[in-house]
């Protein structure tokens, strides 16, 4: 379902990429060995009771609540805030997301907006001791018993936690809270079609089983030698080795927004460590192209660029015919935006080629759930390969406790100095 391209032959070795290339499809054996790599298989081998409990869950949210407060942070809300940014929502209750910083401003505005409308909480923690999430689950638990009483409370709290263990899988016990289960062998940032993600994104309205379905179609693409994954990743193994260190996820669509943010952490998480890694970062096009634009054209020759291209729109706009042309827009008149735009990527990707900027193109057919679903399973294959190419594990992330135990120090947490 996802074709890849690339534009960067001029900027690297063809022997150099074959030769990347090759060592990436010999991988996937070490990948699918991996006690991490349950993600892998997960398309075809989830908990099908689960998930049908995950749709009646909430059918029932969507009855009884006019908001979801999602609390999580890193993986356990960027995959399925960018899946229900990207489709929109199409549900009676609204999606808010809390747990995600210290900040009492952004705190306040979601306590706001609920007034005194009916709501639900879904807490995503492995643990529940996270700090971030834990303070936020505390204040909308405080909440909800204010409002509906500890008992009824209870029933309007999901947690999405370890399956035997943890703070918050024996509160969920100890209360009767409904729980899902964050699988063991599947890390935070490869979670999002897990009941991690799929929850809040079936209350949001989006067909949960053909967002499955997109990801069981691109795995049997590429579960047998990588396929474009494996081409993608080894591409951007040799740009590192010819010193291109930064890459740009380049959307042109703005609901993508979201979605770049969960590809910078899935990338930046699994890559960044040993003093290895491709610098992740993002842009939206052309909105981008009047701030970055400047930059991606004429400053420094130590990034590439990753373009998200979409082959079929289901609707469109068509520029009016107007009597006068003051604004200059007689050749566009009569004329689709989704053309307009498609022409702008090309011409963008022909400035910066030859302003010195390797250009690599990913295709979904589509912006739906089916395509979704294929184009995270295809990044994430990427990820993992293009981590196994550059040495390092792309399943932990030992670098995030380092800002938790300082954190920890300087607000007197017992047993840390």
């Amino acid at each position: 379902m996802i074709n890849f391209k690339s534009y960067a032959e001029n900027f690297i070795s063809e022997p150099d990429y074959l030769e990347k290339l090759e060592t990436a499809k010999t991988l996937m054996s070490r990948l699918q060995q991996d006690p991490m790599s349950g993600w892998v298989d997960l398309p075809i081998d989830y908990d099908k009771p689960e998930f049908a409990r995950i749709k009646t869950a909430a059918k029932k949210i969507q009855q009884d609540s006019k908001y979801l407060v999602c609390i999580g942070i890193g993986g356990s809300y960027l995959g399925h805030k960018a899946v229900i940014e990207t489709l929109g929502e199409n549900s009676p209750t609204k999606i808010l997301y809390a747990g995600n910083s210290l900040s009492p401003l952004e705190l306040s505005k979601i306590i706001d907006q609920l007034g005194d409308a009916d709501f639900s909480v879904n807490i995503i923690s492995k643990s529940g001791t996270t700090t971030e999430p834990a303070i936020a689950f505390r204040i909308f638990k405080q909440k909800l018993i204010e409002k509906y009483g500890k008992a009824a409370a209870s029933k309007r709290i999901y947690a999405t936690t370890d399956a035997s263990k943890g703070a918050l899988h024996s509160e969920s016990v100890e209360n009767g809270y409904e729980m899902f289960v964050i699988p063991d062998n599947i890390g935070g940032r490869y979670s999002v079609l897990t009941a991690v993600g799929l929850l809040s994104i079936a209350v949001a309205g989006i067909d949960i089983d053909k967002l499955m379905d997109g990801a069981e179609e691109e795995r049997a693409t590429l579960i047998s030698d990588g396929g474009n994954a494996a081409e993608y990743a080894a591409l951007r193994n040799v740009l590192l080795d010819h010193n291109f260190n930064i890459e740009i996820l380049a959307n042109f669509e703005p609901s993508f927004l979201y979605f770049n943010e969960w590809w910078k952490q899935l990338f930046g998480e699994s890559e960044g460590k040993n003093g290895q890694g491709i610098y992740p970062a993002s842009v939206i096009d052309s909105t981008d192209l009047h701030s970055m634009g400047q930059y991606i054209q004429d400053g420094r020759r130590n990034l590439f660029e990753t373009f998200v291209k979409i082959r079929e729109y289901i609707s469109d706009i068509d520029v009016p015919v107007m009597e006068t042309n003051l604004d200059d827009l007689r050749y566009l008149e009569g004329k689709g935006l989704n053309y307009i735009n498609e022409q702008a990527q090309a011409a963008t990707r022909a400035a910066h080629l030859s302003g010195g900027v390797p250009v690599l193109e990913i295709t979904m057919p589509d912006i739906s759930a089916r395509s979704l679903g294929a184009l995270i399973y295809f990044f994430e294959m990427s990820c993992a390969l293009s981590g196994f190419l550059l040495g390092v594990d792309p399943f932990n992330q030992p670098g995030v406790e380092a800002y938790k135990n300082n954190m920890f120090h300087l607000l007197g947490k017992p047993g840390h100095k």
